[in-house]
């Protein structure tokens, strides 16, 4: 890998313990789940926990191992050559785990945190809604308290895991406050009665997950169970913000996986075919999309690396948010081109079952659109840099002058009056 340079040994003996589990995990899973056999892999969420895998990121305490964002990434490279079904199963841990690492009591992560981070327990995110996308604060579910018990009535849809995980981080308006960005809570909703998933989804890819549409219908929800207590009452809209950086970061390191792995598919096809009485690798448009395609997934490792230590380093949220989205833009739209020339050196036959990259198509298709769209992304980023940029001292040179009219101040209009 090209990131061995940057690699601890820590970070190397990491890879090779999830290079291990990769390899672990049955090609009659991955086929069962893309046929929509299995509905949610529990054995492999069991494997990744007896493993230690799970949570890389958080205190020992709580089963975690303490490591720092950029060894994730590590892992979650590896993980994704498995395909987004499993890569985004085993996101989930860092993702929830991360709400209640940040904002949990220390009762919520004895209960919650550490039997995820064993395995014993899956976890799912209740998050886009149907009127409500990208429009996080357009959310309609409520929650109404009576007493220490909060009633829940609303629906979450696309939510990876509805099938089988067994606890579910869902964010509800709380009825009695006005503001939706202060009336925003996060509960963590223990499945059984008035949790119910009423449709599965039939996906293009990414099967297998269990992705679904949750509906609660006055399903209880202890004061206990309130992310962060009684004090996370209304605190949703923080959890929110911080969540988006797991979400994202998880996206990116799980993209270069599946382009990594399309990619050594179609390499090692380009040594084997023969046309024109030679490997087709000796071709130019061929040995052209390699070179692409090995650039591509170099320059999203880097920025991935940049972003996770910047999620890591004592810096502005505003900063962290920007290098997030710049990640998770870049390395999902760096994987759809890369896994879309692996099919092309592929040909035909890269587009039947023989071989695995027309499910890799279909699955990284989703990864520019899911934990905000890309779009989102491109509005984070300009904004975060306008933001930082518009006042900031200018301290390197300012290289408007350097035009040979810069002087003509007539010139420079920047409005109609």
């Amino acid at each position: 890998m090209s990131m061995n340079v940057l690699m601890t040994d820590e970070d190397r003996a990491l890879r090779e313990r999830v290079q291990d589990f990769v390899k672990w995990v049955p090609t009659q899973l991955l086929l069962d789940m893309d046929a929509e056999k299995v509905r949610y892999p529990t054995e492999f969420i069991r494997e990744a926990g007896k493993r230690n895998l799970l949570g890389l990121r958080f205190d020992k305490k709580w089963g975690g191992s303490g490591m720092p964002w950029s060894s994730e990434m590590i892992a979650l490279e590896e993980v994704g050559v498995l395909g987004t079904s499993l890569g985004c199963l085993y996101s989930l841990f860092s993702i929830v785990g991360e709400a209640i690492h940040v904002f949990g009591t220390e009762e919520q992560k004895e209960r919650f945190l550490i039997p995820m981070l064993k395995g014993e327990i899956g976890v799912a995110e209740g998050l886009t809604e149907p009127r409500g996308g990208s429009d996080f604060f357009a959310a309609t579910t409520k929650a109404k308290r009576v007493g220490d018990t909060f009633y829940l009535n609303g629906q979450k849809r696309f939510v990876v895991g509805a099938e089988g995980a067994d606890v579910l981080l869902v964010y509800a308006i709380v009825e009695g406050i006005d503001d939706p960005k202060k009336a925003m809570t996060a509960f963590l909703v223990e499945r059984g009665p008035g949790v119910e998933v009423e449709h599965v989804y039939g996906l293009m890819g990414t099967r297998g997950g269990g992705t679904g549409r949750l509906v609660f219908k006055d399903a209880e929800v202890p004061l206990k169970n309130v992310l962060g207590g009684e004090a996370g009452i209304g605190n949703g809209t923080k959890v929110f913000h911080q969540m988006m950086v797991p979400e994202r970061l998880t996206s990116a390191g799980g993209a270069v996986g599946m382009a990594r792995g399309a990619l050594e598919v179609a390499a090692r096809y380009a040594d084997k075919r023969k046309a024109f009485g030679q490997k087709i690798r000796a071709f130019e448009a061929v040995s052209a999309k390699v070179s692409d395609s090995l650039t591509l997934l170099d320059a999203s490792r880097a920025i991935n690396y940049l972003a996770a230590n910047t999620a890591d380093a004592p810096v502005s949220a505003g900063q962290i948010r920007r290098l997030v989205s710049e990640s998770k833009k870049f390395s999902t739209e760096s994987a759809w081109k890369v896994v879309n020339h692996a099919m092309q050196i592929m040909g035909g036959i890269g587009y039947t079952n023989i071989y695995p990259v027309e499910k890799m198509l279909r699955d990284v298709r989703l990864i520019t659109i899911w934990t905000g769209t890309n779009e989102i992304m491109d509005l984070v980023i300009q904004h975060e840099f306008y933001k930082e940029f518009l006042n900031q001292k200018l301290n390197s040179r300012d290289t408007e002058g350097d035009a040979e009219g810069a002087t003509y101040t007539e010139e420079k209009v920047y409005n109609d009056d």
